[in-house]
């Protein structure tokens, strides 16, 4: 790498869906401890990015209807300038991140979040977090909510989507 090239922040928003509701109920419904219902967003270049049921969308930092993230975790730099990342996600939205793409459980924000982190920094994402829809639906409940939970499309209000809308 070049020492005098631009270097740029990425940091990892996370978001508990639950607010909290996850890890008091998760014992009862699943048997399990689960800490949270993760939604995830790469925050780099002075944007939030993620991804939902609209494709691959932008606001400013913490400025979905989510409010302000419950963590943010430094996932390092990148050298990768602005615009080679917007082309790369305009990519991603026209193929594999189009809204009609979006599948809770196996093609989501965190697995969006998870790749768009490797591409910036070589890093994933922590794995208690991609590891989420798994341990859900190794219990009896989550498999008996599976269909119900298949059809929900997250897209929180208050981005920008970027491209790839629901082209169903």
């Amino acid at each position: 790498m070049d020492k005098n090239a631009t270097r740029y922040n990425v940091q990892l928003y996370i978001y508990d869906l639950s607010r909290g509701m996850a890890r008091s109920l998760s014992p009862i419904m699943l048997g399990k401890q689960l800490d949270g219902i993760w939604h995830t967003a790469i925050v780099a270049y002075g944007d939030e990015f993620f991804f939902g049921g609209e494709g691959i969308s932008s606001c400013s930092p913490g400025g979905t209807m989510l409010g302000p993230p419950d963590t943010v975790v430094e996932l390092g730099e990148t050298e990768v300038s602005e615009e080679i990342f917007m082309d790369y996600l305009s990519s991603l939205g026209e193929s594999t991140y189009r809204g009609d793409q979006y599948r809770l459980f196996e093609h989501n924000c965190n697995t969006f979040t998870n790749e768009v982190a490797q591409f910036l920094t070589g890093r994933p994402i922590p794995a208690y977090i991609t590891d989420l829809p798994s341990e859900v639906l190794s219990t009896p409940f989550g498999q008996m909510l599976r269909p119900i939970l298949d059809s929900i499309h997250i897209a929180p209000s208050g981005g920008n989507v970027i491209n790839g809308g629901r082209n169903t």
